[in-house]
């Protein structure tokens, strides 16, 4: 394990227990924790994106915000649904994004999870074509933008133009160079790695994926990511891919943590349907003293096999609280673990 960050959904409800009312809480307090996790020496920032929720949705003005706040910490996505998004409008704000972070950002992006309304991405003017599912048409929606972050031209210019072009055809801008190998496909299954690893893009493993042997989560994980190395392999790419996995991780400390998260029996695995064909099993989370808590986690295969620890928090009991399971996840467990 190289790098720990933190993973927020970004949720607000206006319950008076929350301590994230509004979307301007969600937002402004995405921000601070960016900025305390750089400062207690996390390395990522991670949002997951979903529309029509209360929840982060618009995923790049957030990313431009945390970038020009800090300096060190990655700044990414986990996961931006592709039905859902014009991969061209896409790639001017990454690449604005990109630039205002220095070249930090991680953008992981998928085909989608089931979500709010039905065939939500139609309300946004995309609807897959006869004989393509929705599926299909978010990978192809990825797979067009992977192509214009190449940065070649391909638009035809104006012969008489208002401003000056250069010569040859023209590409979208802002464009930044770096970007394209810093895109990640969140899979759901040992296929879906597979065609991540072919077209170059680096891999997100939550804490769901289709159950495809009836293993234990971390098992079928681990083997999902030793498919997904071997494909890379096999294609002869010149640099190294990044994985990173998704945990709930809380080390019980003190007597918030206890109130929080402290609980009776051990966490096991869940199985599911995400849709009436797919059948999903959903990982456990982790809840513990930290002495037991890093025995757990050793027993993880997933974990071991990734190099980036993606730390799901509870972003509505405020900045402070999320800052503290941060810096005990960094100071109590990650050194025994031999994590970074």
């Amino acid at each position: 394990m190289k790098k720990i960050g933190f993973l927020s959904f970004g949720h607000w409800t206006p319950s008076p227990q929350s301590k994230t009312r509004s979307a301007s809480d969600a937002l402004l307090q995405s921000i601070d924790l960016a900025v305390a996790a750089e400062e207690l020496g996390a390395d990522g920032a991670y949002f997951r994106v979903h529309h029509f929720a209360r929840q982060l949705a618009s995923p790049f003005p957030l990313l431009a915000a945390v970038g020009a706040k800090t300096r060190r910490i990655e700044i990414g996505t986990a996961v931006i649904d592709m039905r859902y998004e014009n991969p061209l409008y896409m790639a001017e704000d990454a690449g604005a994004a990109d630039l205002i972070a220095g070249g930090r950002l991680q953008l992981g992006i998928s085909r989608g999870s089931p979500e709010q309304v039905i065939d939500g991405w139609r309300h946004f003017g995309y609807s897959p074509p006869e004989g393509e599912s929705d599926a299909d048409m978010g990978r192809r929606h990825a797979e067009v933008l992977l192509e214009l972050l190449r940065g070649q031209g391909f638009a035809q210019p104006n012969p008489r133009p208002m401003f000056a072009n250069p010569p040859g055809l023209l590409r979208l801008e802002p464009y930044s160079e770096g970007l394209r190998d810093r895109i990640w496909w969140g899979a759901g299954s040992n296929a879906t790695a597979t065609w991540a690893a072919k077209l170059g893009m680096n891999l997100q493993s939550s804490t769901l994926k289709d159950d495809e042997t009836g293993e234990p989560f971390h098992v079928q994980q681990a083997a999902q990511i030793r498919t997904f190395r071997a494909a890379w392999k096999e294609i002869g790419r010149g640099r190294e891919p990044r994985v990173s996995v998704s945990r709930s991780i809380f080390p019980l400390i003190d007597d918030r943590d206890h109130a929080y998260f402290g609980r009776d029996g051990q966490e096991e695995d869940q199985i599911g349907f995400i849709d009436q064909k797919t059948r999903a099993i959903f990982g456990r989370g982790y809840a513990a003293e930290p002495d037991r808590l890093i025995e757990e986690l050793r027993k993880d295969e997933a974990i071991a096999e990734s190099d980036t620890l993606l730390l799901t928090i509870p972003n509505q009991l405020g900045v402070a609280y999320c800052a503290h399971v941060i810096e005990a996840i960094l100071k109590q467990v990650a050194p025994a673990l031999g994590w970074r």
